[in-house]
């Protein structure tokens, strides 16, 4: 398979506006092959989105007829125009004429269903580097180990850790329906980017073709049946965390910073974001609360202390929990084996246990661990 067989192939799917096939009329903007797995990007205007979806779905199936071909990620991508200016004068200007809240980002977009999905829940931070990776994979082991289906959807486009963290290795594969399995590991299903590319691929992509991707990983991927969806999120509040909020109906979020001022700066930007999308935040966690150390144990405040549990306070939101800097969170993080699974027993291990209870308590589940079977021989 070659770049050449993959464009003869998009030849033969029509645009039914100009009546020309995706690559004569110049709409293929991107295309990339690694091993069996290929990434088409087809321009569109943003208008056509809707009626583009059943094109975008020609585009994936003729490629992944090709021989050789794993998987196939096609995504619309648009250069959205800024709107008109409204026309002043008699008759104009008013609600349907170019006003507030009709055109552009205005337009409220139809949420993508997830059936059989329970909750779906944000992990975000403000800004990169402050863990917020560590925490969604720990919180979404030991949510499965109180018994309930648990989702791990890697929403971090750039930079997908998730297969790392949960010691996931392959790629997915697909139901006859056309759908992605989601890849398992400790008792989590998981879906990321990073499970179709090298692990030192460098995504060099456009905001248009993160949004298509994410909307995509949501809506072709077997998801349920879940109690609990988590999402792994970009850092920072742009377009990736706004299609999140917009796509699907978000039962809520939980902000992650570190103590020290200039973290809890972005965590405010971040909640705050989400307040303003009408999405509920269940609370604030400071990771790296404190340095523990491994020898003799002894307790070193690097970032400060307390900085998240007084912002939360000050900002009128729950603090969930406070988890401490120590080796063995990175050292099992990095072998894949997160330290909920490897220790559940130690200290970092319960605190992050104590935050999931709290998100089961303000998403009002209450599914435990179910009983051992009983087999009467």
């Amino acid at each position: 398979m070659d770049e050449q067989q993959v464009m003869a192939a998009l030849r033969g799917v029509i645009d039914p506006l100009s009546g020309r096939d995706l690559v004569s009329a110049g709409m293929i903007q991107g295309l990339a092959l690694k091993g069996g797995n290929v990434q088409v990007s087809i321009e569109i205007d943003p208008n056509r989105a809707p009626e583009m979806e059943p094109v975008r779905e020609a585009a994936e199936q003729a490629v992944r007829a090709l021989p050789g071909v794993t998987s196939v990620v096609a995504v619309l991508t648009a250069e959205r125009k800024p709107p008109p200016p409204p026309t002043r004068g008699p008759g104009h200007g008013g609600p349907g004429h170019g006003g507030p809240g009709h055109g552009g980002h205005g337009q409220h977009q139809a949420k993508i269903d997830l059936p059989g999905v329970a909750a779906i829940v944000a992990v975000a931070s403000g800004k990169g580097g402050v863990g917020k990776s560590t925490v969604t994979a720990n919180l979404a082991v030991a949510l499965a180990a109180r018994g309930l289906r648990v989702g791990l959807l890697d929403a971090d486009i750039y930079g997908p850790s998730q297969p790392r963290m949960l010691g996931i290795k392959g790629k997915p594969t697909a139901t006859p329906d056309k759908k992605w399995l989601p890849m398992q590991g400790h008792g989590v299903v998981c879906m990321s980017v990073g499970f179709l590319m090298e692990e030192d691929t460098a995504l060099i992509w456009r905001g248009p073709m993160v949004m298509g991707a994410l909307q995509q990983m949501l809506r072709d991927v077997a998801w349920g049946p879940l109690d609990i969806l988590l999402v792994d999120m970009p850092p920072g509040t742009g377009d990736a965390q706004l299609t999140m909020a917009q796509s699907v109906s978000l039962a809520g979020a939980i902000i992650v910073s570190t103590p020290q001022d200039i973290a809890l700066i972005d965590a405010r930007r971040g909640l705050n974001m989400f307040r303003k999308v009408e999405v509920p935040v269940f609370g604030i966690v400071e990771n790296m609360s404190y340095f523990a150390c491994p020898h003799c144990g002894e307790r070193t405040d690097i970032f400060g202390h307390g900085g998240a549990r007084d912002e939360a306070s000050r900002l009128g939101t729950p603090f969930l929990g406070e988890i401490p800097l120590h080796l063995n969170v990175r050292e099992t993080g990095d072998a894949g084996t997160p330290i909920v699974a490897a220790k559940p027993e130690s200290a970092e291990a319960q605190a992050f246990r104590a935050i999931a209870d709290r998100l089961v308590d303000s998403l009002g589940v209450v599914k435990m661990k179910p009983a051992p079977r009983i087999v009467i021989e």
